[in-house]
């Protein structure tokens, strides 16, 4: 049997600090980043997407940052055959892969070696389905899930139509469930095994304050200006962004600025907590408390004996 790849993953919510954390261990392990997140890989969504700056890179490199234009589709199964040559190149040149994100379904996907079926989608099926959204809305479409695949229907949140109609187009296309389908994929053994660090806070409060802030900061940096610029065409992935999405009721002339910001904050928030759900029910995440350590080195210090620890093993 062949040995499996080590790397790394560090994972957990927004603004719990997962970049400035995959750069350190970048840096003392001998590393390099594969982001790990479904908007940063657009160009021009670098601040709604906290895309990280040169300066934060600190001259680590980072993959999968803003290669896609925002009208391109992407997909999960896009996602793992593009990551996986990512790590392919840093393994060849002896260098430690670490993915950094907060997309739980890609990490999930990758790690677990998850394969999706690579079909041409039936516009039939999907002309029938947004129909169907645009005329009786998106509850509809998540009774309609409930019934045929009540395991996504569970994990998806109710706001998420394009998930919603992605999971539906799949039972209707191919006669069975994405559930099912990620579940038989997973009887080819992944390639990697990976060490997962979880970022979250003990108080949530204290993530829901950095996130707040964050929201603070990205105004400051011209949010206002990228959010106005990508929403000029409604039809692409910047349109359903969080942190673009928000600010079309302000454009509009709906709701003040403030208001628009508010809504903002409270829709990263409840994003935020998705992402702990999602990674609360993988039992391999370490957990480290973000509130719990006075200084940031601390954090960083104790992340890389997890770290060290876990490679010390790969190499016995």
């Amino acid at each position: 049997m062949c040995k499996k790849i080590p790397l790394i993953v560090v994972a957990g919510p927004t603004a719990s600090g997962k970049t400035a954390l995959g750069v350190e261990l970048a840096l003392r392990l001998g590393g390099e980043v594969v982001s790990a997140d479904s908007m940063q890989i657009y160009i021009g969504m670098d601040i709604a997407s906290a895309m990280p700056t040169a300066d934060e890179m600190q001259g680590v490199p980072h993959h999968m940052l803003g290669f896609l234009s925002q009208g391109e589709r992407y997909s999960v199964a896009a996602y793992c055959r593009d990551a996986k040559k990512c790590i392919d190149d840093i393994i060849s040149r002896g260098k430690l892969p670490i993915v950094v994100g907060g997309t739980g379904l890609y990490i999930n996907s990758l790690i677990d070696n998850i394969e999706y079926t690579q079909g041409e989608t039936d516009l039939n099926i999907r002309k029938s389905l947004n129909e169907k959204l645009e005329n009786q809305g998106i509850g509809a479409l998540l009774e309609e899930l409930k019934k045929v695949d009540p395991d996504s229907a569970g994990r998806l949140h109710e706001n998420d139509a394009k998930r919603i109609i992605r999971a539906l187009e799949f039972y209707y296309q191919y006669g069975t469930t994405i559930t099912q389908q990620a579940a038989d994929s997973k009887l080819n053994p992944s390639p990697y095994n990976a060490f997962i660090i979880g970022l979250k806070a003990a108080d949530r409060e204290y993530l829901y304050n950095l996130i707040n802030m964050r929201v603070d900061i990205m105004v400051q940096k011209g949010l206002i200006e990228e959010a106005q610029k990508c929403l000029a065409d409604p039809k692409t992935t910047a349109a359903q962004a969080i942190g673009h999405k928000e600010l079309l009721p302000y454009f509009n002339g709906e709701v003040t600025l403030e208001q628009a910001l508010e809504h903002l904050k409270q829709q990263t928030r409840r994003y935020a907590k998705r992402q702990l759900t999602w990674f609360g029910r993988d039992e391999r995440v370490n957990w480290l408390m973000i509130d719990e350590y006075e200084e940031k080195e601390q954090l960083f210090s104790q992340a890389e004996k997890l770290c060290k620890e876990f490679l010390k093993g790969e190499a016995g």
